[in-house]
């Protein structure tokens, strides 16, 4: 069997989106985190819910960042949780849609964070065909 597991690289922010982001989701926690001689992230891994990520500091400057073509979703079961995740990944990040109702759903928005991570926050209905 093989896991698929999203890996975020980072340039000396890891440690604090890390800590950001088990912070303001339920049920998420840290699982280890190795350092570099320089105090910068290794290697890391936590857990949002079921998902377990990794992720690291590049040793190396890069040319590249995250891009919102590719995003994490995320669905919610009460709209006070989407509400407050969505005010916290919004702060110092970039709103790409709205929090509100749309055709494909009674409440969604897509942000990306301070850190450059795209989120795609969904409330979930009786109706909601991705889960």
């Amino acid at each position: 069997m093989i896991k698929i597991n999203p890996f975020l690289m980072f340039e000396g922010e890891a440690e604090e989106a890390i800590r950001f982001y088990t912070e303001i989701f339920e049920d998420a926690e840290i699982l280890h985190i190795s350092y570099q001689e320089n105090g910068k992230v290794e290697q890391a891994a936590f857990r949002i819910q079921e998902m377990t990520f990794m992720a690291i500091d590049s040793p190396e400057a890069h040319d590249f960042a995250f891009t919102p073509a590719i995003s994490l979703y995320a669905n919610f079961d009460s709209s006070q949780e989407i509400d407050y995740v969505y005010g916290k990944l919004k702060r110092g990040g970039a709103i790409l849609m709205q929090l509100d109702a749309y055709p494909h759903s009674r409440k969604f928005a897509w942000v990306q964070d301070r850190f450059g991570v795209s989120w795609q926050l969904n409330l979930l209905d009786d109706e909601s065909t991705i889960q």
